[in-house]
């Protein structure tokens, strides 16, 4: 972490925490679910070190960024007001975007409200989605997945809080983070995390027991309950957006995502992704890479080749 810089800023009505490095061009870099800024700490060092000015926040909720208590508090609108907030006080008309998860999300409809701000945009694991104007998404998801899938099963304030609660912070972060399970992601009531005493989870060589105790120890402290707050807006933005059904992303964009990330293996969403839904969508689609044998976290498990696809 040597000489990454940290500071509060105030932003659309809320402290945020920035970790920052570097000088020139200033790189956006947006974390997801359950990540801090800390997940991008190689993209950080590698970026600034080449020219750029590498901006990582704790997203709302998240870390040590404010975290207001209801969901409605969460939605797309003030997210992305936080981020335009973020990038004025950076004194900068545009910038270089790159997020994954929850983060790529929120990216999508940063490029959607304000492609004026977003030079470019390298997104990880999760393509862009157009609104379907005629269903909600979570009862879209029911129906496709059942009442158990993890999304739906977030929904409830303080269900799944508790659950977690139960099981430990340490062993359902070690659980997310290393899961490789292509299957679209389902909670049963009894153990929702499949955490098991005798099924003893060992690191992989890409996550150190430094980085899991920074994530831990930050958790532990904030709770899970911001981070959550994005699924649990998720309604709420399909209400929100309903003046952009239709819109096209315009702004550049490379998309990079591991064969065996949960999102890309969801029914459907590779046929999506190839067969020219994607590119409609987002007509300066310029890319699309595939690494194989590569799960959901991305920048933190092929840091460098991660790397290179963004300063390509």
């Amino acid at each position: 972490m040597e000489g990454i810089s940290h500071r509060m800023v105030k932003v659309n009505g809320i402290d945020m925490h920035i970790a920052e490095k570097g000088q020139g061009p200033v790189v956006l870099l947006l974390h997801g679910f359950p990540e801090l800024w800390y997940s991008w700490s190689h993209q950080i060092l590698a970026l600034s070190s080449l020219g750029y000015h590498a901006v990582a926040p704790d997203l709302r909720g998240y870390g040590d960024t404010e975290a207001p208590p209801s969901s409605s508090s969460y939605s797309c609108l003030q997210i992305v007001g936080d981020l335009s907030g973020l990038i004025d006080h950076l004194g900068v008309e545009q910038m270089f975007l790159v997020a994954h998860d929850w983060g790529a999300v929120v990216g999508w409809y940063l490029c959607l409200f304000r492609p004026d701000r977003v030079k470019a945009y390298v997104c990880l694991g999760v393509p862009y989605r157009p609104r379907n104007p005629k269903m909600k998404p979570v009862e879209t998801m029911k129906l496709a997945f059942g009442e158990d899938f993890y999304v739906c099963r977030f929904q409830e304030p303080g269900v799944i809080e508790a659950e977690i609660a139960r099981a430990g912070t340490a062993e359902v972060l070690m659980k997310i983070l290393t899961d490789r399970n292509p299957v679209p992601p389902c909670l049963s009531q009894e153990n929702p995390f499949g955490i098991y005493p005798e099924n003893l989870v060992t690191l992989p060589s890409w996550l150190t027991e430094a980085d899991l105790a920074f994530h831990v120890t930050k958790y532990s402290q904030k709770g899970f309950t911001g981070g959550l707050n994005y699924y649990r807006a998720l309604d709420l933005n399909w209400e929100l957006t309903a003046p952009w059904t239709g819109a096209l992303v315009e702004v550049p964009v490379k998309f990079v995502v591991g064969d065996l990330d949960m999102v890309l293996t969801t029914p459907g969403a590779k046929e999506f992704v190839s067969n020219g839904g994607f590119k409609h969508h987002v007509q300066l689609l310029e890319e699309v890479v595939v690494m194989e044998g590569v799960g959901h976290f991305i920048n933190q498990e092929k840091a460098e080749e991660i790397n290179n696809h963004i300063y390509d």
